[in-house]
C-alpha cells in the first residue's frame, strides 16, 4: 500500500541518487583517467611557482646559509673555517646578549599586556551607545598609518624637552630628566611609545570581535537581570576569546622583534639598557661578528618557533571565532 510518507520517501532517495551519481560524475570528469587523482588546473601553477621560487631565494637560502655560518668564524667576507659550537657556547656566557632576552622578553610581556587591555576597554566604548562613534574610531586609527622610525623620533623630543619642561614647572624631580636619558626608566618611555603605536590595529580586531556578537545573547543577559559588569566579563569576554588570543599571539611576536622604536628612541641606550634582540644582532652583523650573531640569531629564532607551539597548545579549542 502506498501512503504519502512512503511516496515522499521514495521521491527523496530518488533525488539522493541521482544528486550523488550527478555528482560523482562531475568528480570523474575532473579526475585523471590514469591515476583517478584530481586534476589541477595549470594556471595554479603559474600562481605557486614565483611564490615558491621568491621565498625560497629571498627567505629559505638566507636562513640556510646563515645557520651554516654560525658554526664558523665568518665576518662577513673573506676566508673561514669551522669551529663547531663555539659560538653558541659563547651566546649564552655573554652578559650583553643575555641582558638584550631579558629586556627584550621583560618588554613584550609588559606591552601586549597594556595594548590589549587598553584596546579592548576602548572597543567597548566605541561599539556601546555613543556619540560620533565613526569620528573617534578614525581618531584612534590615526597612529597605525604613520611610521614607527617617525613615532619615535617625535616621541624623542616630548621626552626629551617637552616633559622634562613640564615636570619642572610642576616641581616633580624624576620628570625634570628626560626619560631616554634613564637606565632605570628608558625602557617604560619605549613601552609608551610602542603602546600607542599599536593600539588601532589591536583595537579593529576587538571591535570587529565585539560586532560579531549577536544582540540576542546581550538580551537574555538583560532578562537574566545581569548588571554591566557582569555582562562584561560573563558574555562579552567568553564570545571575543579567540579575538585575545589573536591579538596576544601577533603582539607577541611583533614586540620579540622590537626595532625600530628602540633606534628613534634610544639607539639601545643609556649604555645597553635598551638594546633589544633584535638590534644586538644587526649591530653583530655591521661590526664584523656575523657568524657569533648568526648563532644568537638561530637560538632566537629556535626559541621563537618554541614558543608559538607553546601558544598554539596551550589555546588550542579557544581560538575558533565564532
Amino acid at each position: 500500500m502506498t501512503t504519502p510518507i512512503t511516496t515522499a520517501a521514495a521521491s527523496a532517495g530518488a533525488m539522493v541518487d541521482e544528486a550523488e551519481h550527478g555528482h560523482v560524475d562531475h568528480v570523474a570528469g575532473t579526475r585523471s583517467g590514469r591515476t583517478g587523482r584530481p586534476r589541477v588546473e595549470a594556471i595554479y601553477y603559474w600562481f605557486l611557482v614565483p611564490t615558491v621560487v621568491l621565498f625560497t631565494l629571498a627567505i629559505t637560502v638566507p636562513a640556510v646559509l646563515g645557520i651554516f655560518y654560525s658554526f664558523t668564524n665568518f665576518i662577513g667576507f673573506g676566508e673561514w673555517e669551522f669551529i663547531g659550537l663555539t659560538n653558541y657556547v659563547a651566546v649564552f656566557s655573554d652578559p650583553a646578549i643575555l641582558s638584550s632576552y631579558l629586556f627584550t622578553f621583560g618588554f613584550a610581556i609588559v606591552t601586549v599586556v597594556l595594548v590589549n587591555l587598553i584596546a579592548f576597554l576602548l572597543a567597548v566604548g566605541l561599539t556601546s551607545r555613543v556619540r560620533l562613534k565613526a569620528g573617534l574610531r578614525a581618531v584612534f586609527v590615526i597612529p597605525m598609518v604613520i611610521s614607527g622610525i617617525v613615532i619615535a623620533y617625535v616621541f624623542n623630543f616630548l621626552f626629551s624637552n617637552s616633559l622634562p619642561a613640564f615636570g619642572s614647572a610642576v616641581g616633580i624631580p624624576w620628570l625634570s630628566e628626560s626619560l631616554l636619558a634613564n637606565p632605570d626608566l628608558a625602557w617604560l618611555a619605549i613601552v609608551i611609545v610602542a603602546t600607542w603605536q599599536s593600539i588601532p590595529a589591536t583595537l579593529l580586531i576587538y571591535i570587529a570581535g565585539l560586532l560579531s556578537i549577536p544582540g540576542e545573547v546581550y538580551e537574555a543577559a538583560d532578562i537574566d537581570g545581569a548588571k554591566p559588569l557582569r555582562r562584561l566579563w560573563s558574555v562579552t569576554l567568553p564570545l571575543v576569546a579567540g579575538y585575545v588570543v589573536i591579538n596576544v599571539i601577533l603582539g607577541f611576536k611583533n614586540y620579540l622583534n622590537v626595532y625600530d622604536v628602540i633606534v628613534g628612541l634610544t639607539n639601545g641606550g643609556p649604555g645597553t639598557a635598551t638594546r633589544s634582540i633584535a638590534m644586538t644582532i644587526f649591530t653583530g652583523f655591521t661590526g664584523g661578528d656575523y657568524a657569533y650573531q648568526m648563532a644568537n640569531a638561530t637560538i632566537f629564532f629556535i626559541i621563537a618557533v618554541l614558543i608559538s607551539i607553546l601558544q598554539l597548545r596551550l589555546t588550542r579549542g579557544k581560538a575558533a571565532i565564532a
